[in-house]
């Protein structure tokens, strides 16, 4: 408790400061900052378990929420653009694990689940479970999203154009109590009913799905209030940080480096598949430039959310690279482990 305690004041801290200083997305950032620099000083920090999990929950819910008739009639139109992903991610592959293999040194296992675009998570336990390394692949993945969801902002709002302030939700006090108990309800049924069918980022997609059909239905009508969305963004930003506690020189220098020279790689791959999705005429470019960004299914959503992009088209594309991912992960696991006995 006392751990955790000391990982909320920090994170506190570094919200007010960033709310102080007039910086982008302070309720992100700031925990964020703060946090990778109590990890990197070796302050006695602890993430908040069940808690940061049950965060995600909120975001879930506002992607269901936002899964409107109309953005159902859109999904035909989103067909060509989404037929890219698979290709993205087989170009990832084929420039990643070389990258890992030859210029770092990472064995087979930990080369491709290092260089895959998937959840952090999935990755580790998929990769751990081929013979990988799960501490680098979790400091790969940790810098990966770290640096993106830094960098990002700054690129949509220097090269796009984009406003970080568009309105992430009404103030509770504006939303109807029962709307917001349906919430409620749909968050945790979704959640906890998505783990039990073993359904992959059960968190923010079981509470999609649920509230999606509740969308569809029109039982509800709005988006989680801006309170909540502001706490999902608070607890993402210390999972961020504190995912760099206990790193060694060692794995700064070799591992984490290795991260981010990959996300450089992943960096003009990304804009080079959201350039031609611009070009081709099959997405604007905000929307586009989230949709194949390679971070966190939560942290681009947040990024969506705060742009006002068209969020619909950002997670259909982003769910489809994960679940290419996901599938083929034991696919691959297989034949690797398969190759290290022969």
């Amino acid at each position: 408790m006392r751990r955790r305690g000391l990982t909320f004041l920090l994170a506190a801290c570094g919200t007010a400061l960033f709310w102080a200083l007039d910086l982008p997305l302070p309720f992100l950032f700031g925990p964020m900052a703060f946090c990778l620099a109590g990890a990197l000083a070796h302050l006695p920090l602890q993430g908040f378990g069940q808690i940061s999990v049950g965060a995600r929950t909120i975001l879930g819910v506002a992607v269901g929420a936002s899964i409107t008739p109309e953005v159902i009639a859109q999904l035909p139109r989103m067909a060509l653009s989404v037929s890219l992903v698979p290709v993205f991610i087989a170009v990832i592959a084929l420039v990643g694990v070389p990258f890992f293999r030859k210029f770092w040194g990472f064995d087979a296992p930990t080369a491709y689940y290092a260089a895959m675009p998937g959840g952090l998570q999935d990755m580790v336990i998929f990769g751990t479970e081929a013979g990988g390394d799960p501490r680098a692949l979790s400091l790969v993945h940790a810098t990966r999203v770290l640096i993106i969801v830094t960098v990002a902002p700054f690129f949509l709002s220097h090269f796009y154009g984009a406003e970080l302030s568009n309105p992430i939700g009404a103030p509770v006090a504006d939303l109807p109590w029962y709307e917001l108990a349906i919430m409620a309800v749909a968050a945790v049924l979704g959640w906890k009913g998505g783990e039990r069918l073993g359904l992959f980022g059960a968190s923010i997609l079981g509470p999609m799905i649920v509230t999606a059909a509740l969308s569809l239905s029109g039982i509800i009508h709005f988006r989680p209030p801006a309170e909540a969305i502001l706490a999902a963004q608070f607890f993402i930003g210390c999972g961020i940080g504190v995912h760099f506690l206990g790193v060694t020189w060692k794995e700064l220098t070799r591992i984490v480096s290795a991260g981010i020279a990959y996300v450089l790689v992943l960096a003009v791959l990304a804009a080079g598949f959201s350039g031609l999705v611009t070009v081709l005429g099959l997405g604007e470019r905000v929307p586009a430039f989230l949709a194949f960004a390679p971070g966190g299914q939560a942290e681009m959503t947040v990024l969506a959310i705060v742009t006002g992009a068209d969020l619909g088209f950002v997670i259909t594309h982003h769910l489809t690279r994960i679940v290419l991912v996901i599938v083929g992960a034991p696919v691959v696991a297989k034949i690797l482990t398969r190759r290290r006995t022969d």
